[in-house]
């Protein structure tokens, strides 16, 4: 993972994206984010959006996956 995360405006429903879930520590680089789908956005937080994926899963968005 690289870069900044997305601003909450940049993120869609349905949109891929890599997660840290919020009861994690988000700065911990030895957790494995979750990929899902985006379900709902729930805001701007300083640590990246937090969404709600599909799945239920509630976290900070890292970054957008994009098809390769």
């Amino acid at each position: 993972m690289s870069g900044n995360p997305p601003d909450a405006n940049e993120l869609r429903q349905g949109m891929t994206v890599r997660i840290v879930q919020s009861d994690q520590n988000v700065k911990s680089e030895d957790k494995e984010p979750l990929v899902g789908e985006v379900g709902t956005v729930v805001g701007e937080d300083p640590e990246g959006p937090e969404v709600e994926l599909k799945s239920g899963a509630v976290g900070h968005v890292r970054e957008v996956v994009t098809d390769e």
